[in-house]
């Protein structure tokens, strides 16, 4: 799944963003300042950076600059901003954006424009990204229905590959048993079934390094279950 850093001081418009990408098979975080930003580029890896130029504490093209230079994965960045100056386009792309989309914005010509630029910069990855989950050691392909962890698979039934991949592919959002039922099966579940929970424990017994603390999926009392989005050793 490709993974994106969404820098945007907008709530609402991230509010719009954040679910739309996340329908298309990309994996989005959201940082509203930019502390919160480089914490998440010290921590992970992203495929593509949208990044706001008019930042309420900081200057877009500076953050720029500090991540063409600090990143050494190299995300895609595209830069979205209000201003509308030819000027401020050129600047962008001079100090390393791939691309520069005004606001407002339709959210398809985004998702457009991250396709193309992908396609673009990184053609391997998005070959990829069609069809792999990724997260730290573990590795989700969702064609092959197979399961690594280290490079060693995990002997998962086809019921648990499915309940890890409802999961996965919406990581970072919680889900209620209703919802990974729905995704899995198309059924409404019975409250008092624990079906599911006995099988993310059996889940968690081939994907977690310690079933007992478990960092990829995280009970949410009284709620449900999420897939962790920051990736794990």
């Amino acid at each position: 799944m490709t993974s994106v850093l969404l820098i945007e001081d907008d709530h609402r418009l991230a509010g719009m963003i954040v679910p739309y990408l996340a329908q298309h098979e990309f994996n989005v975080m959201h940082s509203a300042s930019v502390p919160d930003a480089q914490l998440r580029l010290r921590q992970g890896e992203f495929d593509v950076v949208l990044l706001d130029l008019m930042l309420g504490d900081a200057d877009g093209l500076a953050l720029c600059r500090q991540i063409r230079s600090q990143c050494h994965n190299e995300p895609a960045i595209i830069m979205v901003t209000g201003r509308g100056d030819p000027a401020d386009r050129i600047i962008g792309l001079e100090v390393g954006a791939d691309d520069y989309l005004p606001k407002p914005y339709e959210p398809r010509e985004l998702l457009a424009r991250m396709r193309a630029v992908l396609r673009r910069i990184k053609p391997g990855r998005l070959l990829n990204a069609e069809h792999v989950i990724r997260s730290g050691a573990l590795e989700i392909d969702t064609a092959a229905r197979s399961v690594l962890l280290h490079q060693q698979p995990c002997a998962l039934t086809s019921l648990q590959f499915d309940l890890l991949v409802a999961l996965a592919r919406h990581a970072g959002r919680v889900l209620n048993r209703e919802q990974i039922w729905q995704s899995v099966r198309g059924e409404s579940y019975d409250s008092f079934d624990r079906a599911i929970d006995v099988h993310i424990g059996r889940i968690r017994q081939l994907i977690e390094d310690d079933p007992r603390t478990p960092k990829r999926i995280i009970t949410v009392r009284g709620v449900g279950y999420v897939f962790s989005a920051m990736p794990h050793a």
